[in-house]
């Protein structure tokens, strides 16, 4: 929906709208000297596409009158059947002399589906009122400091029972720090084998959700960090840390990867730098492949790690 500002000096198919409405920003029974109103008109089921033309009103801005803030158009309520919503729209003004004010109408022309007429909201009148001064009885005072109370219990007791729960808190969280430095030190820490790491980490991508454009970096940079932590921990190649050229050039001398395998894996990993870095869009067959690929070379190659595994336990 467009909003143009415009003077408008032609109205076009004149029909009434109804009263335009005043509401204070500051609610009270009477409007005062400097009180913002919010003055405006609103418009029901008002169709998508609809044109709203709308009337410049800041050049009317004057010493007793002022524009605070020029149009501004809102929805409001649900909206309404077959792409229609209702709006309002509105202007603030800031009066700043006692005295009856009488707003001017809203001319709002419109345009729907190439037809064109004009709105006409109603002015309103606005009563402008100052504070009621006592002249016979008023007397200027200096001004007095700020007025100090005491305090009660009632004030201070939430803040000593922060205190005390803090205290506690503390007190609790330095003893299980405690507890567990002393686990770890009379423990020996177990370590979950690489290929179940692996796989594990392998799972969260299954399915085809990070498949979209937007979501692929996302995917081939999960499998390729997956499998270069296993590499680390199964073949003792600091994976994490170089290309995919270095690594390659690393895994060429694995005995427990096939070359067919080998081949298929190196394929994957540049296909994920041009994702990551060239902004590459791989097709669904490559995403479909690319997790089987990945679990498949990590249940192929841990075989060859069981049994070293189980003679360390033994020794």
């Amino acid at each position: 929906m467009r909003v143009v500002a415009l003077i408008l000096a032609v109205l076009l198919e004149i029909v009434p709208g109804g009263p335009a409405y005043l509401k204070q920003l500051q609610p009270r029974d009477s409007i005062l000297i400097a009180d913002q109103i919010e003055y405006g008109f609103r418009l029901d089921k008002v169709k998508e596409g609809t044109v709203i033309e709308l009337p410049d009103f800041s050049k009317a801005s004057g010493d007793t009158l002022t524009l605070v803030r020029n149009w501004q158009m809102d929805t409001v309520g649900r909206p309404g059947k077959k792409g229609s919503a209702n709006i309002i729209a509105s202007i603030i003004v800031a009066p700043f002399e006692e005295g009856e004010y009488e707003l001017p109408s809203i001319p709002v022309r419109r345009t729907v589906e190439g037809n064109v007429d004009t709105l006409l909201f109603e002015g309103v009148k606005m009563s402008v009122r100052t504070m009621p001064v006592d002249t016979a009885t008023f007397q200027i005072h200096d001004i007095k400091g700020q007025m100090r109370y005491p305090l009660t219990f009632r004030e201070v007791a939430p803040w000593l029972a922060l205190g005390w729960l803090v205290t506690v808190l503390a007190i609790l969280i330095v003893c299980l720090v405690r507890m567990r430095k002393g686990k770890v030190a009379g423990e020996t820490a177990v370590m979950e084998p690489a290929y179940i790491v692996a796989l594990r980490s392998l799972d969260k991508f299954r399915g085809n959700r990070y498949w979209a454009p937007e979501k692929q970096k996302i995917f081939y940079s999960g499998i390729t960090d997956a499998l270069k932590n296993y590499v680390d921990g199964r073949f003792g190649i600091d994976a994490p840390e170089m290309t995919t050229a270095e690594l390659f050039r690393e895994l060429r001398n694995a005995s427990d990867i096939s070359p067919d395998l080998y081949d298929e894996l190196k394929v994957l990993f540049e296909r994920a730098d041009f994702v990551k870095f060239a902004k590459y869009t791989a097709s669904d067959e490559d995403n479909a492949g690319a997790l089987p690929l990945a679990v498949r070379f990590v249940t192929e190659t841990y075989q060859t790690e069981e049994p070293e595994e189980g003679r360390k336990d033994v020794l």
